[in-house]
């Protein structure tokens, strides 16, 4: 379990700083240029790579939304929703 939850922390850090660190960066310094296109490429590739690299260890749910989202469906136990939301 402890894998897991470090696992999933570093993966919403992979996230927030591929993603949110590119979506500031193109709000900042407009004349970078890597504007509305550019933010979704970078929000897309660090899910990629986040899930590739750390979604055998964890499962890939980096987004508490995706954890209760596929509960329904007995993909996602609920018993570990607190521990991983709070590595989150």
């Amino acid at each position: 379990m402890f894998n897991k939850l470090v696992a999933e922390c570093i993966g919403t850090f992979w996230l927030v700083l591929g993603g949110c660190g590119s979506a500031v960066l193109a709000a900042r310094f407009p004349e970078v240029g890597i504007g509305l296109t550019g933010v979704s490429l970078a929000f897309g590739l660090t899910v990629l790579t986040a899930a590739y690299a750390l979604g055998p260890v964890s499962g890939g749910h980096f987004n508490p939304a995706v954890s209760v989202g596929l509960w329904p469906a007995a993909a996602s136990p609920g018993a570990t929703w607190p521990p991983t939301s709070s590595a989150r």
